[in-house]
């Protein structure tokens, strides 16, 4: 190891230094701030890749073509700026003769000598570790933008102590500012309640049992926003197999739950359609093809005859078919005006003004059976609904109520509203007859279906009100016991 002439250092002990500091894959360099002078040992030509001498020792040299432009200055700010025992590294690129720009870990020194004041430093080869840290920074970014855009958060629970860890992406799910320490039970807590008990056995089993999991739950933010999140929970588990770790993750899938739910409702909707427009053509082909054929039988049993008598009994048999057939179209049109009018404008109506027309309307027939009727819609007090549907669905459900009576007690007859979520309900109790479910269950709503011998019934009342109330969306569904009651349950939105 030797200086040229140009490049020795001001006495043997820095010269001594060089030559360690060249053989650990560095350089060192001294310039003189009043005479100017400039030193570069071997080992700075040596790991830029230059032999000494090969190019010129300046600054001028070390300014404009080694150091990368976008770093000079930091480094001058380090020239300047450097107190004379600091020793802060500072991270350079420098241009190598074959390899382009490494990068270099550079201190700066300086002190005073009888020549003058001397800056000196080091330039050690950290391109490796350097090229390492950035990849792993980029790597970091690449996945925290990924767990991002997929909004994904990683978490995981040591079983042994019941600690929970939580990455950053859980916190934003959570849309918790900070990122407090929570508890297991404090986590579980913004699910909603009835998706608690869910989540905390799958949990449970996960660590008494080790068994995975994944769930969709519905979710409620710090900020009470409430979201549809994917949760799975993976065990993880020692030699002896007893699980000493729960990791998972939970994802923020509202999104894409919300339109599958959509689209299920509308297949449910569209599915339901399909079979409501199936029994309307099998009524359609069954009552007209029943009435037809009963004034074919009678016309041709009418031009077979010949006494006056018979045929006049003929004609008034004829006469009640056409008055029936009359009848099962005007109950058909009914039922397709239905169809056709949901797209009417919907107003706010207002229950109790609703549903006290309709008891004045029936007044003479509540006061006949000395029915009482009690109401309550302060729950809910207004719809948006058709109002000629809603005013046909109180009546039609108060008029059955009166109708099928009890002949052993007064009528006492009970509606009211709630509102459950995004759902009004609209409900009908009475203390009447009752219908066998276990015989009649599944043609209550169907056209021309009676289950008595009221000579009133024609089976039309509640199968209208069923097609007005699917109609626009909502649904009906009936519990009776005999000789008790009947309550009509209706969703109405």
């Amino acid at each position: 190891m030797s200086f040229s002439e140009g490049h020795k250092f001001s006495d043997d002990s820095k010269q001594h230094l060089a030559q360690i500091i060249d053989n650990i894959n560095a350089g060192i360099w001294e310039y003189n701030v009043t005479s100017k002078n400039i030193k570069w040992s071997v080992g700075f030509y040596t790991v830029l890749g230059y032999e000494p001498d090969e190019i010129e020792c300046s600054n001028h040299v070390f300014f404009e073509r080694i150091l990368y432009h976008a770093d000079k200055p930091a480094f001058l700010a380090a020239l300047n700026g450097q107190p004379s025992n600091a020793a802060a590294p500072l991270y350079i690129r420098l241009l190598t003769k074959s390899s382009g720009y490494h990068w270099f870990e550079s201190t700066v020194k300086r002190y005073n000598d009888e020549t003058g004041q001397i800056i000196y430093g080091a330039i050690i080869n950290v391109n490796k570790y350097k090229q390492a840290q950035i990849q792993a920074a980029h790597n970091d970014l690449f996945y925290n933008e990924t767990l991002k855009i997929a909004k994904l958060g990683g978490w995981d629970l040591d079983t042994r102590t019941m600690g929970l860890s939580l990455s950053k992406q859980v916190y934003d799910i959570y849309e918790l500012q900070n990122q407090v320490k929570l508890s297991l039970d404090e986590a579980i807590s913004f699910f909603e309640p009835p998706y608690r008990p869910v989540i905390k056995n799958a949990i449970d089993n996960a660590v008494e049992y080790c068994q995975p999991y994944e769930l969709e739950l519905l979710f409620r933010t710090a900020k009470n926003n409430v979201k549809w999140v994917k949760a799975k929970g993976i065990p993880v588990i020692d030699d002896f197999g007893k699980c000493i770790t729960v990791r998972g993750i939970i994802q923020d899938i509202d999104n894409k739950k919300r339109k599958n739910l959509a689209l299920e409702s509308s297949l449910n909707l569209l599915t339901d359609q399909n079979r409501r427009l199936q029994n309307f053509a099998y009524i359609v082909s069954h009552n007209l093809r029943s009435h037809t054929g009963n004034l074919q039988f009678m016309v041709k049993l009418y031009d077979e005859t010949e006494l006056p008598d018979d045929r006049a009994e003929i004609l008034s048999h004829i006469k009640s078919i056409s008055d029936s057939l009359s009848s099962t179209i005007e109950h058909l049109n009914e039922i397709v005006q239905i169809h056709t009018e949901i797209t009417n404008e919907r107003t706010e109506i207002d229950f109790e003004t609703r549903f006290k027309n309709i008891i004045s309307a029936l007044k003479s027939n509540i006061e006949a059976l000395d029915a009482t009727i009690e109401y309550d819609f302060s729950r809910c007090p207004q719809v948006n609904y058709i109002p000629a549907y809603m005013e046909s669905i109180l009546q039609n459900l108060l008029t059955n109520s009166l109708k099928y009576s009890s002949p052993d007690r007064k009528p006492v007859i009970k509606c009211y509203t709630l509102k459950e979520r995004n759902h009004i309900y609209l409900i009908f109790e009475d203390n009447g007859i009752g219908i066998d479910m276990e015989r009649f269950g599944d043609k209550i709503f169907g056209m021309y279906k009676t289950f008595h011998q009221n000579p009133d019934a024609k089976g039309i009342g509640l199968f209208i009100t069923r097609n007005q109330i699917e109609a626009l969306g909502g649904t009906i569904k009936v519990d009776s016991t005999v000789n008790i009651g009947t309550k009509f349950t209706i969703r109405l939105v």
